[in-house]
This record gives C-alpha cells, structure tokens and sequence, in this order.
C-alpha cells in the first residue's frame, strides 16, 4: 500500500476578523463535506491515483492549462487522454464521472447532451481537485480496532481486510450491519478530517502566485478560484439548501459586483476553512455522543425513510434512508422525499418502489430484493449485493462486489462494473409508471440513449476499497455481466398508485427494447393467448370446467408461496 500523502505545510497568518454582522452570519452557516465526490466520484484507475501529493499534480496541471490554452482553460477527452496517458474510454469515463459529481448544474459538462460530453471538457481546477481526491480511501466500519487505521486515508492491508475479502457480499452486508456500519456522521467525519489534512495541498493548486510576488508565502486565491473549493465544501444554513461558497466566506462578501474582487492569500483562506472544519467536526461528535447515549432501537421493523427534520445531519447532507425491510413491500412516492439523495441499506426478501426523481442512489448490503428505482438523474451505486434485481431509469450506474443479480436498465452511460462480481445480467428496462416520463425529464434522463449492454469493466480490486482482496490480485480483471437470454425477460408490473396524480401518464415503456427482446415478448403474448383461447374452446361439463379452474387456482397459488410473490400481493392490497 502506497504510504500516505505528506501535505504542504503552508505558513499561518493573521485573519483579519470579519464584521460582527458577519459573524453572526458565519453563525447560520454550517460547512458540510461534498459526500457525492468520495462515494461516487473514485474511479480504480492506478494512473488516476497520486500518492505524493503536489508533487505531480502540481506539473502535470500546468501540462493540462497548456493543452487547454484554447479552451477557456477547459481540457476535452482526446486532451485528458494524452496528458494522463489513459485510454479516450478512460478519458470518457472521467468526464462522465465529473459530470455527475460536479456541484453546479449549469456548469457545461453538466449541462452536455451525451454526445458532446467529450467536446466540451472540464475545467483544468477541477480536473486537478478530482485527480486529488483520488487519494481517498473510504473509512473502514466501526468493528476495525486499528484506530491508527482507521484514522488514515490509505490505512495498510491487515487481517481485517483479508478476512472480510473471502466473505461473500451477503455475509459481508451482514457482518456489517447497521450497528457496525459507519453511520452519515462517521462517514462526513471521515471526509472533513481527510479535508483538513490535505487541506494545504489543495488550495496550493488552485492558488497563483501574487502579482510581482515569487515566494509561496503570497499566493492568493481569486474569486473564481475560490468558488472551486465548493467541488469538496459547502455551507448550508439550517435546514436549506447549499449557499454560493463565497456568500458563505468574509473574503468577498461586500466585493462590488460591477467590479474584479481583490485576490485574498491562500493562508488567510487556509485558517478560515480549517477553523470552520474544527466547529464541523466538534458539531458532528456532539451529535454522535447524544446518539450513542440514547436509548437502543432494539426492533427490526422498517426505519425506511429516516426523516431529514429528525435527523440534522440527515437534512444537512440531502439524504434519505429505506433501511431494514425485511419479508415486506415497501412504496416511497415523491413527496416522501426531502432531499435528493437516497440510501437502500440491508434490505432482505422484499420488494422496495423507489418511484421519484432523485440525483443520487445508493444500494447497499441486499439480498432475495427487487429494487425498482424511478429515475436517478446523477448516478446509481450498486454494492455488495447478492441475488437481487434492480429496475432503474438513471444517468448512470456503477455495480461493485455484488453476485448473481439481474439488472433491468436504462441508462445514458456505459455500466460501470468493478470490484469482485460473479453471475451478474444485464437487460434493458422492462416497466413503467405514470409520472416516469415526468420523473425522467425532471432529472434529465434521455430515453432515446439506452446502453445497457455496454458494461464497462475495471480491475478485481478498487484501491479506494477498505475492504479490498489481499495483496496480490490487483492485476486480476473484474468479471463482466452478460445479457439475459431473450426468452427469461419479462416485464415487471407496477400497481397504478399515481392514478389521477398526473394528466400525461406514463402508459409504456418510454424505452425501446431490441428487436430480440421485442420479438420474444410477443411470441410469449402470442402464446397467452392461444392459451386463453383454448380453455374457452375446450368442450368440457359445467362440473370439469370448475374442477379444472380450480386445478389452475392450486397451481397458481403453489406458485405465488414458492416464489414468495405472496407476500408482496398481500403488501399490495393493505397499500
């Protein structure tokens, strides 16, 4: 394991104290880390990867600025290509990637029909602040004792490790169950902490030299620059939505508008966003330590939903749990949701209707599920998952670590699959609602692009992974999916819960299937009608024909417990 990045001490210098009015401002405001960049921004490409903090980062963006000249210091796929020596595939996948973590929506690359992704290119800073955080390893669960570990970004290979290695993803998903998982809080710790420590690094790439100035005590930071660093923070006042990141700083808050504003020092940015993380931090143990001491929630029943106005964190991070259903079904509509985001952690046996616009989703640790996901308008995270479908309408998705499960998709970019999976399918989307279209267009996924059989795969082990393989199989390629044969696809029936709710209802599947997929349904259409048509021809007694209605009901009900859809018809009627 690469040892860890030293970062550039930058000398401290005297804040100059903002107003008391904007003290009370800085009150309101609570910075927050970016979550999206750390858990769906990390790709396991080594060249990506740069252990020695600036050292190269900081040359190889001078590279990058020199190959954007033209660009208005934006740099396309082919440039990307050339300079960090990846594959224009790779290239793509970094744009896709950036595209789906960037926090601006109107920011080009985010703004980019599919097909001009390549063209229109990133901004050189937050390619660099990308490249960077690559670095990041994810926090290991709360049952790892090493605290030496767990405090470091690239803790080294142990037992732990090599022992969750040989688990499958469903044992994993159990050993790691809720007690032990890191929780939203033990989580944002983790990326504020990792902040702080790189912090000098980070601002030393985005910040210039002063004007007549050679030593690195002058650098500053301009205003556009500054804005940058909301790629990893942000503030939010309580309960709100993410403020400009200058709004939220005293460096440019009376800055004339119709005016440049004046660069500020790099060191002066420096300890106001260090203080900011200390109070971060502080709130967040605050917040741990009266959890940990109230009372146990000892019950399995669902806690799907947790509510962002009882949790704080919760509604600072935008994010929503479905956790813990078990042998139920579950359905969360629109207006169930105050945030973006959404969680499905260890669900088991059951059917879960995720049926909203949503930016981001994450699945996480289920197992015998069916996961049907509206429409994700940034990205969908599959994880240590084991027999379990997902229906979903996304921009895009990454499978990792997961076993014989069967993905329904429509989806604009290529699946990404990596880490160690076995027995995965794919197949195109195979259902709809009445407000999907609506939902769709909401979140910006294009029905007319579906690349579903187009699985992207990356290496056996993801460095970012604390719970990776041992040492050794690094070179190993992950295992890809294949398609589901045409005659297994069907399509999957959603109770009409939004009759009336909406005057242009979805009707169909706004995805087209490939003539394949097409031809065997009707052929299996074509069959149930024949079948129809044959027991109402055939000549029987009044008395066969209930017994053989009868015979029919048996077999149906056999198969309605085998196949534990009794359950979810059940669910359904007390919905």
């Amino acid at each position: 394991m690469s040892e860890e990045i030293e970062p550039t001490p930058i000398s401290p210098t005297t804040t100059t104290s903002p107003s008391s009015t904007t003290q009370q401002q800085q009150q309101q405001h609570y910075l927050h880390a970016r979550r999206e960049p750390f858990e769906y921004g990390l790709l396991p490409i080594p060249k990506l990867i740069f252990t020695d903090g600036t050292t190269t980062l900081t040359s190889l963006k001078e590279k990058l600025i020199q190959r954007a000249s033209d660009h208005h210091n934006r740099i396309d796929a082919l440039g990307i290509s050339e300079t960090l020596q990846i594959s224009i595939d790779n290239a793509r996948l970094l744009l896709d990637t950036l595209a789906a973590i960037l926090p601006s929506d109107s920011d080009p690359l985010v703004a980019a029909k599919p097909d001009e992704i390549c063209e229109v290119g990133v901004d050189v800073n937050d390619l660099v602040l990308f490249l960077y955080i690559q670095s990041y390893k994810r926090i290991l669960p709360r049952t790892h004792k090493d605290s030496a570990v767990v405090s470091d970004v690239w803790p080294s290979t142990s037992a732990f490790d090599g022992f969750l290695s040989q688990l499958s993803p469903l044992q994993l998903a159990r050993s790691n169950s809720r007690r032990f998982m890191p929780s939203p809080a033990d989580e944002e710790a983790h990326q504020l902490s990792y902040i702080q420590k790189h912090l000098a690094n980070i601002l030393s790439l985005l910040a210039e030299p002063a004007e007549g100035a050679e030593d690195e005590e002058s650098l500053v930071l301009t205003l556009e620059r500054f804005e940058h660093l909301g790629f990893l923070i942000q503030f939010r006042e309580k309960g709100s939505e993410a403020i400009q990141l200058s709004h939220a700083a005293p460096f440019f808050a009376n800055s004339d508008p119709e005016m440049p504003a004046v660069p500020v020092l790099a060191t002066q940015v420096h300890d106001w966003i260090l203080q900011n993380i200390a109070s971060a931090l502080e709130h967040i143990a605050e917040k741990v330590s009266f959890k940990d001491n109230a009372p146990p929630v000892t019950s399995d029943q669902d806690v799907a939903m947790t509510d962002a106005s009882t949790n704080s964190l919760s509604a600072a991070r935008n994010l929503c749990f479905v956790e813990g259903i078990s042998k139920t079904s579950v359905v969360r509509k629109a207006s169930d949701f105050k945030g973006s985001s959404v969680k499905v952690l260890n669900c088991h046996d059951s059917v879960v209707y995720i049926l909203a616009p949503l930016k981001y989703a994450t699945i996480y640790g289920c197992s015998d599920a069916t996961i049907v996901l509206g429409a994700i308008g940034k990205a969908v995270r599959v994880e240590h998952c084991e027999r379990v479908q997902v229906i979903t309408a996304a921009k895009r998705i990454c499978i990792a670590n997961c076993r014989e499960c069967v993905f329904f998709l429509g989806v604009n970019q290529r699946p990404l699959i990596l880490g160690d999976n076995h027995k995965l399918q794919v197949a195109p989307y195979n259902t709809y609602y009445a407000q999907l279209e609506t939902h769709m267009s909401q979140v910006g996924v294009d029905a007319t692009i579906n690349k579903w059989n187009e699985p992207l795969v990356l290496g056996m082990v993801d460095p970012h992974d604390s719970l990776s393989h041992p040492a050794g199989v690094s070179d190993v390629q992950a295992e890809s999916a294949t398609c589901l044969d045409a005659e297994q696809f069907t399509n999957f029936l959603i109770p009409n819960w939004y009759e009336g709710e909406s005057s242009e209802a979805t009707t169909h599947n706004p995805f087209l299937l490939p003539e394949v997929y097409m031809a065997s349904q009707q052929r299996n259409h074509e069959s149930l009608v024949e079948i129809k048509q044959a027991l109402r021809d055939v000549q029987l007694e009044e008395n066969r024909k209930r017994e053989l209605s009868s015979a029919l009901h048996v077999y149906f009900k056999d198969w309605l417990y085998a196949s534990g859809n009794i359950r979810q018809l059940y669910c359904l009627q007390s919905d």
